[in-house]
């Protein structure tokens, strides 16, 4: 899937965003779609002051709830600190 066809910039989106210091802590983030500025016409996530590229590789929701939902399915809890996109 082609990520990119998906979004616009402006989106705003949900991502699971894990700790890369304490690889088991993560929280649900949201993240705005912006043009990507290290590769002109590509879209990127925009986290944490950090651009981030927009592939299949990263899970995006489109609502928090969805995000909440799937961290929940996943971890089994509340989502609870900050880090790398999962």
């Amino acid at each position: 899937m082609d990520m990119e066809n998906n979004y616009k910039a402006g989106d705003i989106v949900y991502v699971v965003y894990r700790n890369p210091h304490t690889y088991d802590v993560a929280n649900v983030q949201e993240a705005a779609v912006v043009h990507n500025p290290e590769y002109p016409g590509e879209l990127a996530l925009f986290l944490y002051e950090t651009y981030f590229p927009l592939d299949d590789n990263i899970a995006i929701y489109a609502s928090e709830g969805e995000a909440e939902r799937a961290y929940n399915d996943t971890f089994g809890g509340a989502a609870e600190s900050e880090g790398e996109l999962w």
